[in-house]
């Protein structure tokens, strides 16, 4: 982001005697309809004119009644549907001259010079081309009298803003294209229930997904449920490759594996360019091994379905992006496309990143697969360096003699297990011993620490909760008998999986290093808290799982308000003193307001609110939405605040409260956060082996430096290591949060899409990048 000072700028007035058309197009994703909704109200809070093109390109040639305005309540309780509700089409017209003069017309006739177009990297690549060509097109249209010449100088400019709607992800410049998380979901979904049976039945299961000529599905699935094997287009497999798989597969059931999973991309091919089926590779698993095989074809399942959380968040902050790039946009400003990157929303030539999108399959075509890897980015590349890490079961002959200890610490949440499994298992590759502490800080004093092996982890990827069992006791009380336990089993380095307790216990176990000479060993601490609460780190392992439940519970309660009409509900939400929860899942739900800690609220706001729901229930829009974090005010509770809206709301609309409480801790991770966790339990054991080999002197592991004690958290755009010590300046020890939090800066989105009236901060905007200089390292 850079810091590029409008002072005279006011937001609400930046659209004013503007059109903005909107349109989606190619394949439907599922999220499509978030970026609608976003960019038809970010639109209409500017002061512009917004107008909604059905069924796409095609809707665009064909005019009338296809082009028509959107408002603020056309595009209400679209949030959480699938699919996109305007409409897609692949429109053969679009693709000649004539068919995009009719489109010029149309546009030129009602005003419209700003298109944002949500679709693939065709869609995108033709909204470009009709930019290219605007101006001839008008001159042809003035010519065969279809225009005059007046209108076509009041719109002789065109700008352009693309987002990228598909759940394969295989447009480059961008870590996740909208879509591509809820295909997951769906994915995942099915995966669970498939691996029941399969272990009922000692099978083996070949799944094939979709992704056109991208392993980006096929690689994370694989990641998320350790797949014995996965078949991508970007790196075919090598020569004989049918005697490795056999191997591997016999080698799984050899370690009393009951079941096999095999992923196959439906691009999938052989080094050759034949493709690879899942039926080829179903009668070579039976004639070979004689394994009870059966195959999956998933298909259009995973574009269906209502879009997670994520996909919501995502597609609502691109919508934002894309109408302030829209609203900024001059003649000399290339067509861009708004991308994810870490968690920035950032512009980038729509060109650039189609060029490279093309450079890919050129690549895969010429047989450069390593290169094809690299040109998907960062994001891919990592993921696919992962998977083969822990695909690669043979551990080392040679013993290093180092024993490592993994343990969670705090509540419970989706995805620790995953993480502990590829912790595990990476130690076991590089040669280590691993130890598992049961229960937290209280097993590490009590001596409850056992050899954790390759096999006993088989399976926990889609486990929720801890299985290892977990404690919210802090070291400080146990520190002679932790020392002396680290001293007993000959542990060496130390994995701590978990909240602000893990953090905090760190930080108590890094200040004993002066009187216990036992605690002077290399740490990491990997955040796992569905609060999101943890320094130094901008996601934690369990907080997307999190938010998506209260999403669909919210969904739920929405759909309910709006069959009993004048209600309003009120939610309480987990969190602490974190208001991320409250804020992310009020942006995912369409919340009316989310009451946070970090945030500081009296009666006048509440009175607003109450007054703004008022004025809502005399639209069409006859129901609301309010979240409350549980530690958000000491005297303004979830009780206080459901009397004050009942009384105040008392003949216009009636409330009703809601306290989630601990199902927001359950469940079964989400693809998010398993792929989160076996990437973060990976680079944190390769990290110790590092620091292992740096402090080793004299025979013998002496650590005490503050880097040899850090967090590892996702910064920005990049997993990075902070030394705990480090990150004590940015915590509220008092409230359990860090003092600086990026997402605070995405709630006044919340708000505007609420129809509040607030001034959006437009001092700090997306400058527009390039692909080249992009660093992506992890996507989803």
């Amino acid at each position: 982001m850079s810091k590029d000072f409008h002072p005279t700028m006011d937001p609400t007035k930046m659209g004013l005697g503007r059109s903005i058309a909107v349109l989606t197009s190619g394949g439907d994703a599922q999220g499509m309809n978030a970026a609608v909704r976003a960019t038809v109200r970010v639109g209409l809070y500017a002061g512009a004119k917004v107008y909604f093109v059905h069924e796409g390109y095609q809707g665009l040639v064909d005019g009338g009644d296809n082009i028509r305005p959107a408002t603020w309540e056309s595009v209400s309780m679209m949030l959480q549907l699938g699919g996109t509700v305007i409409g897609s089409a692949r429109s053969e017209d679009f693709r000649t001259r004539e068919g995009r003069m009719k489109g010029a017309c149309n546009l030129v006739k009602l005003g419209i010079t700003n298109l944002c177009v949500i679709g693939g990297d065709g869609s995108l690549t033709g909204a470009n081309q009709f930019r290219t060509e605007w101006s001839g097109l008008l001159d042809d249209l003035v010519k065969a009298g279809k225009i005059t010449a007046a209108e076509a100088k009041k719109s002789s400019h065109l700008n352009i803003v693309g987002m990228v709607g598909s759940i394969d992800n295989d447009f480059c410049g961008t870590d996740m294209t909208i879509g591509t998380d809820s295909a997951l979901h769906r994915i995942m979904e099915v995966v669970d229930a498939i691996t029941t049976t399969a272990q009922s039945h000692q099978r083996t299961f070949i799944l094939e997904v979709m992704g056109r000529h991208c392993g980006y599905l096929a690689l994370v699935t694989a990641l998320a449920c350790g797949a014995d094997w996965v078949f991508i287009p970007e790196m075919p497999p090598d020569d004989g490759w049918e005697n490795h798989l056999c191997r591997r597969l016999t080698d799984q059931r050899g370690r009393g594996c009951r079941l096999n999973v095999i992923i196959v991309a439906e691009g999938a091919t052989s080094r050759d360019g034949k493709p690879i089926t899942s039926d080829q590779i179903k009668k070579l698993v039976t004639d070979r091994l004689g394994f009870d095989t059966r195959t999956t074809i998933l298909g259009h399942v995973q574009r269906g379905g209502t879009p997670s959380a994520f996909d919501r968040i995502l597609g609502s902050r691109m919508g934002v992006e894309a109408v302030m790039a829209l609203m900024e946009a001059t003649p000399d400003t290339p067509a861009c496309v708004v991308s994810l990157s870490g968690n920035l929303a950032v512009r980038l030539p729509l060109m650039e990143c189609v060029q490279v999108t093309k450079d890919v399959t050129a690549a895969m075509a010429e047989g450069r697969f390593d290169d094809a890897i690299k040109l998907r980015g960062k994001s891919f590349q990592n993921n696919w360096n992962t998977y083969k890490l822990l695909a690669h079961i043979n551990p080392p002959d040679v013993k290093s003699n180092i024993n490592v200890a993994i343990m969670n610490i705090g509540a419970p949440c989706a995805g620790m297990n995953a993480a502990v499994r590829s912790a595990v298992r990476m130690g076991i590759i590089q040669g280590h011993t691993m130890f598992a502490v049961h229960d937290g800080f209280d097993g590490l004093a009590h001596g409850q620490i056992e050899p954790i092996t390759w096999t006993s982890v088989s399976g926990w990827t889609g486990k929720g909760g801890s299985m290892l069992g977990t404690k919210r006791t802090l070291p400080g009380k146990m520190l002679e008998e932790i020392s002396q336990n680290i001293a007993k089993f000959n542990i060496h380095a130390l994995v701590i999986i978990g909240g602000f307790e893990a953090y905090v216990g760190g930080l108590e176990l890094v200040q004993a290093r002066e009187k216990y000479e036992e605690m002077c060993i290399p740490m990491v601490v990997i955040p796992a808290t569905v609060s999101n609460n943890v320094p130094g780190s901008d996601f934690s392992i369990g907080a997307d799982t999190a938010l998506n439940t209260i999403t669909s519970t919210c969904d739920r309660i929405k759909q309910s308000a709006a069959g009993t009409k004048r209600r309003v509900f009120i939610i309480e939400t987990m969190g602490g003193y974190c208001g991320y929860l409250a804020t992310m899942a009020g942006l995912a739900a369409g919340a009316d307001a989310a009451y946070i800690f970090e945030e500081k609220f009296g009666i006048k706001d509440l009175e607003m609110n109450v007054e703004h729901l008022v004025e809502k229930m005399k639209t069409t829009v006859k129901r609301g939405l309010i979240l409350r974090n549980e530690n958000s005010n000491a005297n303004y509770t979830t009780d206080f605040i459901f009397s004050l809206y009942s009384e105040e709301g008392k003949g216009i609309f009636d409330c009703r409260k809601n306290v989630l409480g601990h199902m927001q801790q359950g469940g079964t991770p989400t693809p998010f956060d398993r792929n989160f966790g076996t990437k973060m339990g990976v680079k944190s054991v390769r990290w110790l082996s590092e620091k292992l080999k740096e402090c080793y002197r004299h025979g013998r592991i002496f650590a005490n430096t503050p880097d040899s004690a850090c967090v590892l958290g996702m910064r920005k755009r990049a997993l990075t290591f902070q030394p705990l010590s480090d990150l004590k300046g940015d915590t509220d020890f008092e409230h359990r949060i860090p003092k600086t939090q990026w997402w605070l800066k995405i709630r006044p989105i919340m708000k505007i899409l609420a129809k509040y009236d607030i001034k959006l901060d437009t001092s700090e905007h997306a400058d527009m990048e390039h692909v080249i200089k992009k660093s992506i390292p992890l996507g989803k």
